[in-house]
């Protein structure tokens, strides 16, 4: 009998390894799950950069939005830029979109968008609440909000370009 145990303990572990596995392949790694999705999205009240006016998110109840996380020490945020400017130009009238700046300085983010142009509206998170609210664990991170306030997707990585862009954003127009 013992001569059989520790072989089906190494087929036991092997079998749950394989299951293990064979559950993570053909998964999106975009897709991070996390406990935000399908809930309401957390409002906020933080100021524009450009105006100062105060922003809240519930401002924007009953259309699509698209929440951009980012900072300006950030390789692929910068890489992520021109295809979030592109996206936007095509999504204006559909969508709202809003960055929202990360661990970063006013001084260093004006700056950036000085030099490299951002034409939506770009909110300053000076002590990351708003990222604490969202689960912001690094940058870039993109939520995709539906009409109803609802948390639809979340992206963890740059979009590459602007077709990437597209099959994200269909989900919330």
């Amino acid at each position: 009998m013992k001569r059989f145990l520790g072989p089906a303990i190494a087929l036991a572990i092997i079998g749950l390894v394989v299951f293990v596995l064979a559950k993570a392949f053909g998964t999106d790694p975009h897709e991070v799950p996390f406990k935000l999705v399908g809930k309401p999205a957390p409002n906020f009240k933080i100021k524009r950069l450009d105006t100062n006016e105060e922003v809240t998110l519930d401002a924007f109840k009953g259309r699509p939005i698209v929440l951009n996380f980012w900072a300006t020490w950030c390789g692929p945020c910068k890489s992520e830029h021109p295809v979030l400017e592109r996206a936007w130009r095509k999504y204006d009238k559909d969508a709202v979109f809003l960055g929202i700046v990360f661990e970063d300085t006013e001084q260093n983010t004006r700056n950036f968008l000085a030099q490299n142009g951002f034409t939506f509206p770009q909110l300053f998170d000076p002590k990351s609440t708003v990222a604490v609210d969202y689960g912001v664990s690094g940058v870039p991170e993109t939520y995709f909000i539906n009409r109803q306030g609802i948390i639809v997707k979340k992206s963890i990585s740059p979009f590459g370009s602007p077709q990437e862009f597209d099959e994200w954003v269909k989900e919330i127009l």
